[in-house]
């Protein structure tokens, strides 16, 4: 592509470019004239990581294939997208503008989506999203539970267009906002503007954006910079990722708005190394921006210039924290210090650095081009926008979705999430990853903000949620998450590094049997300490999870104690397994025995001895009739 010289001539391209997103808009005239018959369409086939470790890449490949046999190549269109979000059902091919989802497709499916498709016009039922509430096949995307509470802004692009050509974006209004910005409004302006959108930060903190951007644009300095926390770091979060992988220009947009606001001509994505994909897309992304001119000297025939670097994070998860990142850009150890100064005031390079979130950052053109009022009338009264959470554990849809504040835990666990799996109970969900707390049943209605989760013990964290059933411990739970931020602890502040690991070694002792009274009080007296006199973010939420747990499964606690069990059958040195007189004598179970525990002949009933069991569950798995039971 050419250099583009100004904004004129970018609104021109953008006008020129509409053609190639037609197709897969949803059109109803359109979908009527497609309907079995042969015509032009595209197929959008799921890119995110999920998809691509799914086979999407051969699925792909298969379809190109199939199209040139079937004569078909000057008709159909193929081509990856960012995540659509329904991770449970991929990978996913999507047919415009039929407006056809496919779910779980397989590369062997390419043949008969070409000759049944594409050729006849016939949609393929067997590969159909089936709502499992009304057991009824679903068409449409927009039709499918999953998706109809969603609203989709910082993953607007994602499932719609193709994350390594920027043609793409720039038909999705891409880098419109930015032209805006550097020829028709102020600083002052564009702070406003993000001020009243009552945009906050999406990593975990909630600072408003617009006023993190007035506070590192009121410092004067000869260089300052715009960091992209991209350092996502949450067992079970993969919200950045899949924006990255996704729409990784609107971040890249961001980020020169965000540099021409505050006065910085240098932007950093500071990531992972483990989000490859997520690093390839940006890489391809950059480069396509400086070729047309969208980043660099004299942006859109502007005085203004930006271009951005990436710098990769060996995966520590206490550099989510912006001043142990900015170390960490800086060649340093990973550590956060105390703050003031500020980041804003004394940053990367000790100059004026603002840091903000993928999240964050990709809401911001979209603001730009629909307005502050626009962006305010979605959400709470405190809490604006929406909020891209992972969904994951034991619930049916896993997936990425993005929901208005506000929405409640039931909303998005029952009516997007479709439930527990396999009828199970709800028993728990942890919002706000390692940092958050598990919040029970009589809170389902809690509608989701800032201020909403922190008064009911949890936080909103950078979005990742983990729903629990019945079949899980909470003393585990906690346990869990303990041991993560333990192993993550940086280690500079005695309280984290300590006192969270004296904390796991409650945990350990208790889930093993050999608690006692005096442990459960110590356990919550040591885990307030720690909150209270932690350096770092990381270390003052560390102990939430155990906090939570022990408020709301306080009796789980007590039993490990006093009755020496795990009510949920998990801490195994308080497991015990025990055959019931639905024993039919056939064996299987002593043949499966790794230390030979098990006695009985031949159709009699058998018996395990305690003393020798090791509790390895393989005579469970081995009965063919649930003869065994765990206490």
């Amino acid at each position: 592509m050419n250099k583009i010289n100004s904004f004129d001539e970018l609104k021109s391209m953008q006008n020129r470019y509409n053609k190639l997103l037609e197709l897969r808009k949803v059109n109803e005239d359109l979908e009527q004239a497609s309907e079995g018959s042969r015509c032009s369409r595209y197929l959008s086939i799921c890119g995110g990581t999920g998809c691509m470790s799914a086979k999407s890449e051969e699925i792909l490949e298969n379809l190109r294939k199939e199209i040139q046999a079937a004569g078909l190549a000057d008709e159909v269109t193929v081509d990856i997208t960012g995540c659509f979000g329904f991770c449970e059902k991929g990978p996913i091919v999507k047919v415009s503008p039929d407006n056809v989802f496919y779910v779980n497709v397989k590369p062997s499916d390419a043949e008969e989506i070409v000759k049944e498709h594409l050729l006849k016009g016939q949609t393929i039922d067997r590969l159909l999203f089936e709502e499992p509430s009304v057991k009824v096949k679903v068409k449409k995307q927009e039709d499918m539970s999953f998706y109809k509470k969603q609203v989709r802004i910082a993953l607007r692009n994602c499932g719609l267009i193709n994350p390594e050509d920027i043609k793409e974006y720039i038909a999705e209004d891409g880098y419109l906002a930015l032209g805006k910005v550097l020829t028709g409004m102020s600083e002052d302006d564009l702070i406003k503007l993000i001020t009243d959108s009552g945009l906050r930060g999406r990593g975990g903190g909630g600072f408003p954006t617009g006023k993190k951007w007035a506070f590192a644009k009121m410092y004067a300095a000869d260089q300052k910079y715009i960091i992209c926390n991209a350092d996502e770091g949450d067992p079970g979060a993969f919200m950045d990722r899949s924006i990255l992988e996704g729409d990784p220009h609107s971040v890249l947009e961001a980020m020169a708005i965000a540099g021409y606001c505050i006065g910085a001509s240098i932007g950093c994505i500071y990531i992972r190394a483990e989000y490859p994909l997520a690093i390839s897309r940006l890489r391809i992304a950059i480069a396509e921006a400086r070729e047309c001119g969208l980043l660099g000297k004299n942006i859109l025939g502007t005085d203004f210039s930006f271009d951005i670097e990436i710098k990769y994070g060996a995966g520590a998860f206490v550099c989510g924290e912006e001043t142990a990142l900015i170390h960490s850009i800086e060649g340093e150890r990973g550590e956060p210090t105390n703050k003031p100064p500020f980041p804003a005031e004394c940053g990367l390079w000790n100059k004026p650095t603002c840091v903000n979130n993928v999240e964050t950052l990709a809401n911001i053109p979209a603001i730009i081009n629909k307005g502050a009022e626009w962006y305010s009338s979605i959400g709470t009264a405190t809490s604006k926008g929406t909020k891209v959470f992972a969904l994951a554990g034991k619930i049916n849809n896993v997936g990425l979705v993005e929901v208005p504040m506000g929405t409640t835990l039931r909303e998005i666990i029952y009516d997007i999430g479709g439930g527990i799996k396999n009828g199970r109970e709800f028993k728990a969900v942890q919002t706000g990853g390692p940092s958050g707390g598990c919040i029970t049943a009589e809170f389902l209605d809690t509608p989701i903000d800032y201020e909403s989760l922190g008064a009911i013990g949890s936080m909103m964290g950078s979005g990742g949620m983990i729903v629990m059933d019945e079949d899980n411990c909470m003393v585990d739970i906690a346990k869990f998450y303990l041991e993560f931020t333990v192993e993550e602890s940086c280690g500079k502040c005695t309280p984290c590094r300590v006192g969270n690991k004296r904390l796991l070694e409650m945990l350990e002792k208790i889930s093993e049997g050999k608690g006692t009274k005096e442990d459960l009080h110590k356990l919550e007296s040591l885990a307030n300490t720690i909150k209270d006199t932690s350096l770092c973010g990381l270390g003052q939420t560390a102990p939430n999870p155990v906090l939570s747990t022990m408020k709301y499964f306080k009796s789980e606690y007590e039993a490990h104690v006093y009755e020496k069990t795990c009510p949920a059958g998990v801490c195994k040195d308080l497991l015990r397994y025990d055959i019931t007189d639905k024993c039919i004598g056939c064996t299987k179970c002593a043949r499966k025995c790794p230390v030979n525990c098990i006695s009985g002949k031949v159709k009699t009933l058998h018996v395990i001895d305690q003393a020798v069991c090791i509790k390895c569950g393989a005579c469970q798995t081995a009965c063919p009739v649930n003869a065994i039971i765990t206490k």
